[in-house]
This record gives C-alpha cells, sequence and structure tokens, in this order.
C-alpha cells in the first residue's frame, strides 16, 4: 500500500461565464410631449421600467437619478425639448432601453 501525500484537492467549480459582466445601454432622447417629464409621464416610465431585470437611470444637465423614482424624474424638470440620457444595466438592459426610449419618443402616450 502507497500513502498518498498530496493536500486535498478543493472541489472543481466552473469557470466564469465569459459574459458574466451585466450589459449596459446608453441612449439620449428628446422629450417632446407638451409638458415635459411631469407627474403623470413620470408615472408611466416608472411603471414601465419596473417591468424590467435592470437598473435604469436618466440624466438630465449633470442630474441623474433612479428610472423607478416618481419624485426624481420629475426633480430632473425635464420640459418639452430636452433631451435626457437614459443608461440600463442588467439582463434586462436591452429590451429596457428600447421599451422606455418609445414610451418618451411617442410623448408618454398623451393625446
Amino acid at each position: 500500500m502507497s500513502e498518498n501525500n498530496d493536500p486535498p484537492q478543493a472541489p472543481a467549480t466552473a469557470p466564469p461565464a465569459e459574459n458574466a459582466a451585466p450589459l449596459l445601454f446608453h441612449r439620449s432622447v428628446t422629450i417632446s410631449n407638451q409638458l415635459g417629464l411631469h407627474a403623470r409621464a413620470a408615472a408611466r416610465f416608472v411603471k414601465l421600467a419596473a417591468r424590467y431585470q435592470a437598473d435604469i437611470t436618466i440624466r438630465h444637465k449633470g442630474q441623474g437619478t433612479s428610472g423607478i423614482s416618481i419624485m426624481g424624474l420629475m426633480m430632473l424638470a425635464a420640459g418639452p425639448g430636452c433631451v435626457i440620457t437614459l443608461t440600463a444595466r442588467g439582463p434586462d438592459a436591452g429590451p429596457a432601453l428600447e421599451a422606455l426610449c418609445q414610451l418618451v419618443e411617442s410623448r408618454f402616450e398623451e393625446q
């Protein structure tokens, strides 16, 4: 009988996935509805953003806020003609950003 003096081996683990880094997307869009990013528009934005598994950030004139904060969105004071930049990170980042930009471009579905 021979003895094995090698130290015990740690159990094998799967290598990290090559695409483990969260996806990050940016896009700028112009506010084109008559009242800008007001309470009703902000509520629609937040409701849509909450459907996705993504962290959404909106920036305007150096200020940023979470895409799921109605008050934060209103505090950006983004009126008609203002350009906002949306950033999305996470598994649903691409579809989330596309849907949110469509909402803004559709004038928040207001008449």
